[in-house]
This record gives structure tokens, sequence and C-alpha cells, in this order.
């Protein structure tokens, strides 16, 4: 028996002892030096880079180190987990990081009481002890997919550890002590919002981290995919080049997705076949160009921009943005059966595709609206009153907002995304709402370049271009 508590009272001081109480790593303050880092591995990412240099910028005029609590969400492969790496590189910080997708015990955060066999402290404690230091990095992975089970709500434990008025206190179930975490920078990814709760999100600070342009990752697969598949697959420089355009046609016709996970997946595939045939062939220099690009990644998975070249009576392209990133789709409707000329029956309108209870909602406004719109302006015309109407949701124009009841088109988010969605499927005039400008002034200019827009505060102006007098 006494065996048995010596072993827990040992476990127990030796964790006590093991941390790093009032140890603390000296922390960059060189504005230049961390830039410098920063842009070595990541390319873009402007809002991140300039929130951590205005970070250095406080510790610097504070003089002492500091703790904040980030929150990078986008589309994934866009670098915000090994952004966080760097960032820590950049700052001088140690590095931790921990993911809680699908985590289900508040035990993993806030640890086991020593009641328990086999307790341990929880996450927060195991990396103090790691680091050896008070002020780590900690990435918290994916923590828009933290679940919830019997033993309790992991999202409310976290809210103790991100909260900054009360980490400086932060107690642990199995040391029963509490630990200074005041100093810890706390990085949290996430690929949508939506599923983080409130309390949760309302303690940290939210950063877009939004997807790339195929001009962005031809520069990201040149500056550094390209070089880490050289030195992956130990072929030189010179062994293996990459033409522009073959670069160019991986990007559009086989790597569509917002970030450059699948992009660097065919770059890797390319320079082992290439190692193949160098070792095989013994051969020397290898030339990749958009015709023999083919032999290298397969038959490409996209071969058609667009749907429809231009769009017909009935169908209008729609700008959608979803935890993948941005994407167009077509919103076709069609006549179900021939209008009757003189009949009592009211019109209707079936709904098919895989839409959420919004969305209907959403179409059945716009509908209704509709109706009232045409009994205004052409009171003659009483095709919506009368007709059967199918609509399926899966010219060079494409919108994007929320109509009212009354007619006015309200603001929507993720104009980025869906503006480089529109890009991407070639789309060159796009109708957004004027609540949504100073989102799109934002933008890079060359997300801009060769895009037509229009603000619109209702629909009578959505009319006028989707349907000109001289049409």
């Amino acid at each position: 028996m006494l065996n048995c508590y010596f072993s827990v009272t040992r476990n127990y001081l030796d964790w006590l002892t093991n941390l790093p109480w009032g140890k603390y790593s000296e922390e960059n303050l060189e504005i230049e030096q961390a830039k410098e880092v920063l842009e070595e591995d990541h390319y873009g990412m402007e809002d991140v880079k300039n929130r951590i240099l205005e970070f250095i910028a406080v510790s610097q005029l504070k003089k002492s180190t500091q703790g904040k609590i980030l929150c990078f969400y986008g589309p994934p492969g866009v670098g915000k987990t090994s952004i966080a790496r760097s960032i820590a590189k950049a700052l001088n910080r140690e590095y931790y990081r921990f993911s809680v997708g699908g985590m289900t015990d508040v035990a993993e955060i806030k640890g086991h009481r020593r009641t328990y066999v086999g307790a341990m402290p929880g996450k927060m404690i195991q990396c103090l002890k790691k680091t050896k230091t008070e002020n780590p990095l900690v990435l918290i992975d994916e923590v828009d997919k933290i679940g919830k089970g019997y033993q309790g709500d992991p999202a409310s434990a976290l809210l103790e550890l991100l909260d900054p008025e009360q980490n400086a206190n932060f107690l642990d179930h199995y040391l029963d002590v509490t630990v200074d975490c005041s100093k810890v920078l706390f990085i949290c990814t996430a690929n949508v919002t939506d599923t983080i709760p409130e309390p949760l999100k309302d303690r940290m600070e939210m950063i877009d981290v939004s997807g790339y342009v195929a001009e962005e990752k031809l520069a990201i697969a040149q500056k550094y995919l390209v070089p880490q598949a050289q030195e992956h697959t130990g072929i030189t420089k010179e062994g293996v080049s990459i033409s522009d355009d073959a670069m160019n046609t991986l990007i559009k016709h086989y790597c569509r997705e917002s970030g450059v996970r699948n992009l660097q997946k065919q770059v890797e595939k390319i320079y082992r076949k290439a190692a193949l045939k160098m070792v095989k062939e013994n051969t020397e220099n290898i030339e990749i160009s958009t015709d023999n690009l083919s032999d290298y990644v397969g038959k490409p998975l996209f071969t058609s921009d667009r749907m429809y070249d231009i769009t017909p009576p009935g169908v209008v392209t729609g700008l959608a943005w979803t935890a993948m990133g941005g994407a167009t789709l077509y919103i076709e409707t069609v006549l179900k059966r021939a209008l009757e000329i003189g009949s009592d029956k009211d019109g209707a309108m079936e709904v098919t595709g895989n839409l959420g209870k919004v969305m209907q909602e959403s179409i059945q406004l716009a509908y209704t609206y509709a109706k009232s719109y045409m009994a205004q302006t052409e009171p003659d015309n009483n095709f919506l009153q009368k007709a059967q109407l199918h609509l399926h949701v899966p010219e060079n124009l494409a919108m994007t907002g929320e109509v009212s009841l009354t007619g006015k088109v309200l603001p929507v988010g993720g104009i980025k995304e869906k503006t480089i969605a529109a890009k991407r499927s070639g789309i060159t005039c796009i109708i957004l709402p004027e609540e949504n400008r100073k989102d799109y002034s934002d933008l890079p200019d060359f997300i801009k370049d060769g895009v037509e827009i229009h603000f619109v505060e209702n629909y009578q102006q959505v009319y006028d271009i989707a349907f000109p007098v001289d049409s």
C-alpha cells in the first residue's frame, strides 16, 4: 500500500519540480529579423505577418514578453499550421502543437485528478514541461472540430486557458497548483468559424487566411514547392526544369482548390517520376513542358473552366463560400410544362439539390419578391403567377448577396474567396452588395485586375445590369 502511494507522490513531485517556474526564453524583438524569417517560408499572408510584427513592436515598447490569443481561419492547405512554426522561429519561442479535433474529454485540457489510476496533467502542463519555458508558442489545431462527450465539453475547458484575465492562474486538476500561462502566445486554427462556440470565439482575435489565385500559386510553387521537392528527391536544380506554361497548366487543370497542398503533391509526383526516369535511363536533364506534363501527372482533372460558355435564359452564375474556399455554382430554372393560357391554376416552384434550410428559405423569398417585382414593372406579364417552375442548384456575369423581401440587397461574407472563384471560372463581371465595397477595396490589385465590379443597393440595379435595355 505504501509503495502504491509512494509512486503516485513521486510522480506528482516529478511533474511539479520539472515545470519551468519563472523561466522564459529570450524573445527576439528585432522587427527586420522577424520579417525576414516570416518571408523566408511563406508567400503572401500579409495580415498574419503584420499582426506578428505589431506584437513584436508592442513587446519592444513594453520591454517585456507578453501573451496573446490569435485564431487563423481559412480553407485547408493555405499554410495556417505551418506559419505558426515560422512565427515561433521569428519570435525565438519554443513551439508546441496539439490538435483538439474530435477531442471529447475535458481531462485532455485540464488533467485528471490524482485519485484516478494512471492520472496525468493536461496538455498545457505537458507543453510547459516539454518546452522548459513559460512563454512558448502553443498551436491549438482544428479548434472548429472540437467534440463534446459524456466526459464534459473541452471547448468550455479552453475558455479558462484562452482568457487573458484568467490564464495567469490556470488550475490543472492533476497539479492542483495555479500555473501562469499569461505569457504564452496561443495560436488556434480553423477552417470555418460557424462551429466555434461564441464565448470561445470572443476570446480570440480572428485573422482571415484566404485562398490563393493562380498567380500566387505559381509564385509559391517556384519559390517554395519546387526547391522543397528537389531537396526531398535529391535532384539538383539543373536536373529537372518545369516551364512556367507547364506549371500554369498544372495549377489550372489539376489543382483548383484554394490551398496549395494538392499542388505540392503534384509537384512531388513530377519529381518522383523524374527521379525514376533519371535512374532507369541514366539521363541528367529532364524538361517538363505542357506537351509531356500528362506523362508525369496523368490526364487533366478539369478540362473546361465553365459549364456554360454563355448562360442561357433561366440560368444564373452564383458565387458561394464554403470551408474549402470560394466556388461558382449555376442556379438553373426550367418550365416544367407549357403555360396554359386562361388557366385558373396558380404558379408554383419545385426546388431540388442538396440545400440547407436557410437556402430553401432564401429561394422562397426571392421567388415571392420576383412575383411582386414583375407585378409592379410589367403588370401584363403573368408568367410567374401561372408557371410551374423547377429550380435546380448545382454569359460572364456572376452575383452574390442576399435579397430582402422588399428588394434590398444585403451584404454577405467571403468576398475574397468568391472573387477568386469567379476569376478561376473566367467570370469578368461580378455584382456585389454596396455594403461589401469596403471588403472588396481591401483586396490586392492582382485579384481585382480584369474583373468589372458593380455595387448595388436594390434589386432594380441588379435587373438593369443583368437585363440591359439595349439587349
